[in-house]
């Protein structure tokens, strides 16, 4: 059943971009370049929006993870405590480092 919705929904998507591929060609240089700030825009709001979520969705499994471990075994609360902050600290880097890069893109605009 899984495979059967793949497929169709690979085939809509081939179809669907095709057809975008196919459309009428700009017939300004000015069109064009307004077609690119706004992709430029929608991949920065896009980024940012997949970036946060899922940023938030592996700290927050990385926050569980640690308290279900220091809940079961309270002594070792201060050696997972370093680890844990160190791990919520680079999940967030790569939120960041979609910040800088939509920041770029914006620039661009």
């Amino acid at each position: 059943m899984m495979k059967k919705l793949y497929l169709i929904f690979g085939t809509y998507l081939i179809s669907a971009v095709s057809s975008l591929a196919m459309a009428e060609e700009a017939t300004t240089a000015v069109a064009t370049s307004d077609n690119v700030k706004v992709f430029a825009a929608l991949a920065a709001g896009f980024g940012i929006a997949i970036a946060a979520a899922f940023g938030a969705l592996g700290q927050g499994k990385a926050t569980a993870a640690a308290l279900d471990g220091i809940a079961r075994n309270p002594n070792a609360a201060p050696k997972m405590f370093t680890p844990m902050i160190i791990g919520l600290a680079l999940i967030e880097t790569l939120v960041i480092y979609t910040l800088v890069i939509a920041f770029m893109l914006i620039g661009k605009i």
